[in-house]
């Protein structure tokens, strides 16, 4: 009866310990960094990486583009008034110019009909051949 305990202790022992050696392979395997779940665990850790850093640039960007965007915002409400304020402005303007009742005076040596406005000259006045 010893012989058959000791038999089947010996086969429990091998039987275990084939268990642990093919249990251990295939955990070497799961954690494995290039196939495993290893692998895709570092993979997944370096897109967190990158993702918080993406998002960390996204943030100041948003927050520089608010703050640009309420200073634009600003010079336009300001702009804005300075528009309401001439339209409102041009409201006092007559809307038909006044006729002009002032006639500009003329000198009188310009009126005096007997000064010719032109005077013509012929051809042997400028070449000097009347005299």
């Amino acid at each position: 009866m010893d012989l058959i305990a000791d038999i089947l202790l010996t086969a429990g022992a091998i039987g275990a310990g084939v268990y642990c050696f093919v249990l251990g392979r295939r955990l070497n395997r799961f954690n494995d960094l290039e196939k495993g779940v290893g692998g895709a665990v570092a993979v997944l850790s370096a897109q967190v990486d990158d993702l918080n850093r993406t998002l960390t640039a996204a943030q100041q960007t948003a927050a520089t583009s608010a703050e640009t965007l309420t200073e634009l915002t600003k010079r336009a409400e300001d702009m804005s008034r300075r528009l309401e304020l001439q339209m409102a402005s041009l409201h006092d303007l007559p809307t038909e110019p006044e006729p002009i009742t002032a006639k500009p005076e003329i000198p009188p040596s310009q009126t005096s009909p007997a000064a010719p406005m032109f005077a013509r000259r012929s051809h042997s006045d400028t070449t000097g051949d009347a005299a």
